[in-house]
């Protein structure tokens, strides 16, 4: 059962690269000096692309006030890294594999994804990040999890016992992963995100998302941390308040109380008292569903 890294790296392998445009829209947006021209010229000969980035831009996530059609528009509208940020949401999508023998209900992982990176991008805005700097949150906590995609899809009888005993034992499934696999999905999502030649603090915030690496903290790793645990604390107090759940109430609880030292600072307040900001989060999560919608949009 145990997997070895020479494994980890062969999942990697088998996963596509971006094509071309995504490649050169990630190079020119880490320039100073990009230019909306190019990065507009990139966009437009990639023709899916073009369709997409026009399609969640005029999305309800963005809430436009009138229809953008052109990319121009789009950049202009939403700015060069929100359009980064969706050049990385199109091509992770449509590169991730759709589906898997192991159990992993899709539905569900995309749910907790978008979940995690709406209440990022609701935290960042909380902190005073500026609008344009949000989207990395958003986007962080859309991919943090991309790694169980691919154990569910590589190994999936193996990826099935971890999900049973996580399952039964109650245990987060990422611990699951260590007994049973040596390695949990934050390795081989930091791995994946490194081949795709994605952001270093993108890379950082999917690798520490469940034990905060002290030297690559960043406020956009911190957020991701927080935001994971806030998803996972909402989805517990739900359970506790539907149906009286207090095993659920008690994990909950100890969420809260075991957050790192260094994200307890950054949030300045407990998950119980940041839940309360998140009052709008199904309304919010509702417009972002268009991100994942779009693997679909061809």
């Amino acid at each position: 059962m145990p997997i070895h890294h020479d494994q980890l790296i062969d999942m990697v392998d088998k996963i596509p690269t971006f094509q071309e445009s995504v490649h050169r829209i990630l190079a020119l947006t880490t320039s100073p000096d990009c230019s909306a021209k190019d990065l507009v010229q990139v966009i437009e000969h990639d023709p899916i692309l073009t369709i997409k980035v026009l399609k969640l831009v005029n999305s309800a996530y963005f809430g436009l006030s009138q229809e953008v059609t052109s990319v121009n528009h789009s950049v202009v509208y939403v700015g060069i890294n929100t359009i980064k940020n969706v050049a990385i949401s199109v091509a992770t999508t449509g590169a991730l594999p759709k589906t898997n023998k192991a159990g992993l209900n899709m539905n569900r992982f995309w749910e907790h994804s978008l979940a995690v990176g709406v209440i990022a991008k609701l935290l960042a805005e909380h902190k005073g990040v500026g609008k344009n700097e949000q989207a990395n949150y958003f986007v962080a906590g859309l991919l943090h999890d991309i790694g169980k995609v691919l154990f569910a899809h590589f190994i999936p009888a193996d990826y099935q016992q971890v999900l049973q005993k996580s399952e039964v034992e109650k245990i987060p499934l990422h611990l699951a992963e260590k007994q049973l696999l040596g390695f949990d999905h934050s390795e081989i999502g930091a791995m994946i995100a490194e081949k795709w030649q994605l952001p270093t603090d993108l890379i950082s915030s999917i690798r520490g998302h469940h034990t905060a690496v002290e030297q690559e903290q960043t406020p956009l790793s911190l957020a991701i941390y927080a935001a994971n645990q806030a998803a996972h604390y909402l989805e517990l107090m739900a359970q506790a308040a539907d149906n009286g759940d207090q095993y659920a109430l008690s994990r909950a609880t100890d969420i809260d109380n075991s957050l790192p030292a260094d994200v307890k600072t950054w949030l300045g307040w407990p998950l119980s008292e940041v839940s309360k900001w998140l009052s709008n989060l199904d309304e919010e999560i509702d417009k972002a569903l268009a991100f994942i919608d779009l693997s679909d949009g061809e």
